[in-house]
Order: structure tokens, then sequence, then C-alpha cells
């Protein structure tokens, strides 16, 4: 019997990131879990804007998401990490190592939920812009610093950053008014190059990375936090992108978009990865993908 392989989820308590982790456990992976939220009920701040604060307790936990996992029959290890502190995220990635032995898989799902990515420039502080390129820039790229070196050793491995429209275009609206503030899309930016250029640097090494952008997404957080900014429910459910992940995690096909960007609604409905879901439901986003470059015509749904 084949050994199974390792997966890496962060930001695994809920959302996309709790879902695709239950997918890649039912894929037949083992699931290597992290996320600030250990139990349910946990408070801590997650106002998205310096305004004002907001410590109710979101949906969702990893000790939730660790039950669900290993219901299917899966292993799970469950490490509590805090994406915006780098020495809480090298605890979490040198524990896995030490308990597991290896990662063939890393997923950086996981992105900053705090005050700055609603405000203007002019109001958001610098601490706040700190605070989220550190999570979510920061610690992907620390994260693939430390799995590298074994995925290069063992000639295999993947690494799946998400990424979001906001890295390459600018909003609608101003932040606070339905777009987002200069944070999210600088971060997002930033994080975005990575699977570009790992894939230039590890070339005929044996390992693969993408970008994985969801659209916009409907989750617990996004339904309790972003619904006062103007947000409706008519995204697409984690399960559009957890189709995608697992796609490209086990599909041999999967290694010609290596260092490209996913688009996961188009190519989910494409691919029909999920049933139910299909082209007639992307076309709400079509035009944000539009404004981020994407070439969408001949039903393309990757981008260099």
């Amino acid at each position: 019997m084949a050994e199974r392989r390792i997966a890496l989820v962060t930001g695994a308590s809920r959302g996309i990131g709790k879902v695709l982790a239950i997918w890649l456990a039912k894929a037949g992976l083992d699931v290597i879990i992290t996320a600030r939220s250990v139990n349910p009920g946990e408070e801590r701040e997650h106002s998205p804007s310096v305004k004002g604060s907001d410590r109710s307790p979101l949906p969702g936990s990893l000790a939730e998401t660790a039950a669900a996992i290993e219901a299917l029959g899966a292993r799970c290890l469950m490490l509590p990490a805090d994406i915006t502190d780098p020495a809480s995220v090298a605890a979490a990635a040198t524990t896995a190592l030490e308990r597991w032995g290896r990662i063939d898989v890393l997923v950086n799902c996981a992105r900053h939920t705090g005050p700055g990515h609603m405000d203007k420039i002019i109001d958001t502080p610098m601490w706040a812009i700190d605070a989220v390129m550190r999570g979510n820039f920061f610690t992907p790229l620390q994260l693939t610093k430390l799995v590298l070196p074994g995925m290069l050793a063992r000639r295999s491995g993947i690494i799946i950053n998400f990424t979001s429209v906001s890295a390459v275009s600018s909003p609608a609206k101003a932040a606070g008014d339905g777009g987002w503030g200069i944070t999210y899309g600088a971060s997002k930016s930033a994080a975005h190059r990575l699977a570009g250029i790992i894939a230039v640097e590890t070339e005929g090494q044996g390992v693969l990375a993408y970008n994985v952008d969801p659209g916009f997404t409907w989750t617990e957080r996004i339904e309790q936090d972003m619904a006062k900014y103007g947000f409706k429910p008519d995204g697409a459910p984690p399960e559009v992108s957890a189709a995608t992940v697992n796609w490209l995690v086990t599909a041999p096909e999967a290694a010609q978009f290596n260092g490209r960007t996913i688009f996961a609604q188009q190519f989910c409905a494409e691919r029909g990865l999920l049933p139910g879901w299909g082209l007639a439901d992307v076309l709400p986003m079509r035009a944000n993908l539009d404004r981020a470059g994407a070439n969408l015509g001949e039903g393309k749904a990757v981008s260099d």
C-alpha cells in the first residue's frame, strides 16, 4: 500500500481552509491543520477596521475540523499558530516535521483577520499594515522556506497559495464602501508572486506551485463581519475552492499549470469538479476577473 501523503493547511478552523482540509482527507491525505482558534467560542479581535472592536466568537475551530478529518479515517495533527507571529509559525512547522517527518503539500490558505483591510490609506496605522503584511505574505513565505528543502530532497512537493483579484486590480469602490483597503491588496499582491518564482527556481526538481483565486466566497466570517460593509450572500461556497485544490493535488495533468494562477470558480465549473456548480454560477464574478487581466476567452481559467 502506498504511503499516505501529508498536507499542511493554514487557516483550517473555518471557511475555505476548513473545507479544503476535510476534502484533502477525503482524497486520502493525512492533514496537519493550523489556526488561532483551537476550541469553539474563543474570543479575539477580528474587526476589519481600526474604527471599532469586535471580539465576538466566530464559528469554527481546529478541534471541530480535526474531528471531521479523523471521522474520515485520516490522521490529523492540530497545531495552533498565529500567522502574525513568526515564532508561533516556526514552532508549528518544526513540530509538524518532527512528529510526521515531512510535508508533501503546503496550502497557505490563512489570511489575517483584524483591523486594517477595510480602512482607507489615510486611516490605516502602520502597525495594522505591518500585521496584515506579516500574516498574508511573510508567513506563506516563511512556511515555504521551511518545507521547501524537504520537498527538493524528495524531488516531490506541492505548494498552493491563495491569492485574490485584489492582488492585480483596484477595487470598484473605496474600503468601507464595498471595496478593500491597501493592506489587503498589497499583501495579496506580494503573496501572488510566490508561485511563479517558486516554479522558476525549482524547475525540473519535482516541486509544483500554484496560486488559487477563490473569487468571492461566502464563509462564516464573511457573513458575520463583512455583511455590514455591503457584501451580499451571493458568493461561491467554499467547496468550489476545495474541489479545485483537490484536483491540483491529485490529478497528474495539474503539472501543466505549474507557476500559474487558477481561478477556482471557472476552473471548477469547466471540469465539473463539484456537482451543481456550473459556468452560469461564475458569471457574476466575470467582471472582476476581466478587471484583473485574466484571459477568460475560449474558457481559459488560468493566468500567468
